[in-house]
């Protein structure tokens, strides 16, 4: 039986009865890090690399929801590593799953070139120019660049992945330029974008990319993804992301 700690909360995932552990004082994971997990696409056999996993959502999700044969997720900080391996623990899924706690920017070193097929990230969103950042540094490192930048992720997704893997990343549309520049510098080739809308008349708040170790030029832009019909409402397209 794996043991809650103090502020700590089980929340159901809605896959395959799997559970995370988390806690609402630091950072929990969001709706982004769930659209990426439907996004991704993780064939049979395959092995898979989270960059900067935080609580462990990504590579279990996509343990459920794939038949990828193997999810490693990389987190520096220690609390939250932590929690997801517990949470790895609690699902049963110890064969299939593995957390390791260290530093996107020494990936390269924590392991081999080229040994993964996919790779996964949910990177912090903002630079330090960008809004106000939390005085507390677990929920700040979540969602401003303190700890990794763009750069850093890009980088360790290209040292990382097979020539012909794939690297998915959820990230802000006002960042899109800087996005297609940096994985073109890492020979990661956008292969598909699609736009998330939070309402059908709204500007976009996020954009899922796929990027190919060693691609071709050519990008698909795909249908939007319309989050909610009308406030508190999700289009079924949501829904069946989360498995509802």
């Amino acid at each position: 039986m794996v043991e809650l700690k103090e502020g700590e909360r089980l929340d159901e995932l809605q896959r395959n009865g799997y559970k995370i552990i988390q806690n609402e004082k630091l950072f929990c994971f969001g709706m982004d890090a769930v659209l990426l997990s439907g996004f991704a696409q993780v064939r049979t056999g395959e092995k898979v690399l989270d960059l900067g996993t935080g609580t462990g959502i990504i590579p279990i999700l996509l343990e459920a929801k794939t038949e990828g044969e193997h999810f490693t997720g990389l987190e520096i900080s220690k609390i939250s590593s932590d929690m997801a391996r517990r949470s790895v623990i609690l699902n049963g899924l110890e064969h299939r799953v593995k957390i390791v706690q260290g530093d996107i920017k020494e990936a390269g070193n924590l392991f081999a070139p080229a040994s993964f097929d996919v790779i996964t990230s949910n990177p912090p969103y903002m630079t330090g120019k960008h809004g106000l950042v939390n005085p507390d540094l677990e929920k700040a490192a979540a969602r401003h660049e303190l700890l990794c930048t763009l750069e850093d992720v890009v980088r360790a997704a290209g040292k990382l992945v097979r020539t012909g893997g794939r690297f998915y990343m959820v990230h802000r549309p006002f960042r899109l330029a800087e996005i297609i520049r940096t994985l073109s510098e890492h020979h990661l080739e956008p292969k598909r974008i699609r736009m998330v809308y939070p309402y059908v008349d709204r500007e976009p708040n996020m954009v899922l990319i796929e990027a190919v170790r060693g691609g071709k030029p050519r990008v698909t832009v795909e249908k939007p993804l319309i989050v909610y019909e009308k406030p508190g409402v999700y289009t079924q397209e949501i829904l069946d992301v989360y498995g509802y």
